[in-house]
């Protein structure tokens, strides 16, 4: 494997820190803009990782722009057009090359657009024990990875760093953010994860499952923001050895969940090291992921 900048904690001074994430780190770019600085943690079942997965946020920067520029015809994106050098030190730069982007600053929706595609991970679970997803009936008889007969909305709250995300209804997010806007976060989620199931495929990757996140400006506009159809956002099978009935090997960190879930450990921080195996075939999953979407 060649060797690849690591970022785990972030060292820059220059601006004030807003937020610590599982992921990524936000400063404040003065009033209006932000900056995300993606690191090389892993977050498994919610619990942030000792370790770093090398290369990784930079694969997760370019994958989310591509698909933001991909999709800003049909949704307006947190993008902005300010230039990065003029708020950060050269040094910094140079650490945030190639993983860090400024944003407008927007109004967080308080959940997360959970959209599937195929039956595996907390849905799977969720199917055994009630035959619904979210309150979603399914067909009888389903086995885990199966495609479903359409992709279905199934929402998430946002957990703090170290809880863990929970499955909510649709009536719950009417409730969150109002009847109108739950509408348009949820259609517009379809639509996403239909076009880029389909171009995915295409080059040999299907997408499972995915996350979006969504913000809203002042005068209530929605954004797409976050990150976008990545390996820690999305399950990515390999279309050619994908096979119903059994969890498909992966693009994504669900290898490295697999892997955890071989452990006496009970899902809670802190969270066990990682073999060096792990690591690099990790890091390897996630550059090809890249490779066979953006090139």
């Amino acid at each position: 494997m060649n060797a690849m900048p690591v970022l785990y904690e972030s060292s820059i001074q220059s601006l004030p820190r807003l937020h610590r994430g599982k992921v990524r780190d936000i400063f404040a770019v003065g009033d209006e803009h932000m900056l995300i600085v993606t690191s090389d943690r892993l977050s498994a079942f919610d619990v942030i990782l000792p370790q770093p997965i090398p290369g990784k946020g930079a694969v997760l920067t370019a994958v989310t722009d591509f698909w933001m520029r991909r999709f800003s015809e049909l949704v307006p994106n947190h993008a902005s057009d300010l230039e990065l050098w003029q708020w950060i030190t050269p040094e910094e730069m140079a650490e945030c090359e190639g993983r860090a982007v400024l944003v407008r600053k927007l109004k967080a929706l308080p959940i997360e657009a959970v959209v599937r595609g195929y039956l595996i991970g907390s849905g799977w679970k969720d199917y055994q024990n009630t035959g619904a997803v979210c309150g979603i009936r399914l067909p009888q008889g389903l086995r885990i990875a199966d495609r479903l007969p359409q992709p279905i909305f199934t929402p998430a709250d946002k957990a703090p760093v170290g809880s863990h995300d929970e499955n909510i209804s649709f009536a719950q997010v009417e409730a969150a953010i109002g009847h109108e806007l739950a509408i348009q976060v949820r259609d517009l989620s379809l639509r996403l994860y239909s076009e880029a199931a389909e171009y995915a495929r295409e080059r040999g990757i299907i997408i499972a499952d995915t996350k979006f996140e969504f913000g809203v400006d002042a005068a209530g506009k929605l954004h797409l923001i976050d990150e976008v159809l990545t390996p820690d956002s999305s399950r990515f099978w390999p279309a050619d050895t994908y096979r119903p009935g059994i969890s498909p090997p992966s693009f994504d960190k669900q290898f490295v969940r697999d892997y955890l879930d071989t452990l006496d450990w009970n899902k809670q921080a802190p969270g066990p090291k990682l073999p060096d195996e792990i690591i690099l075939r990790t890091a390897d999953k996630y550059r090809e992921a890249q490779r066979r979407l953006i090139g």
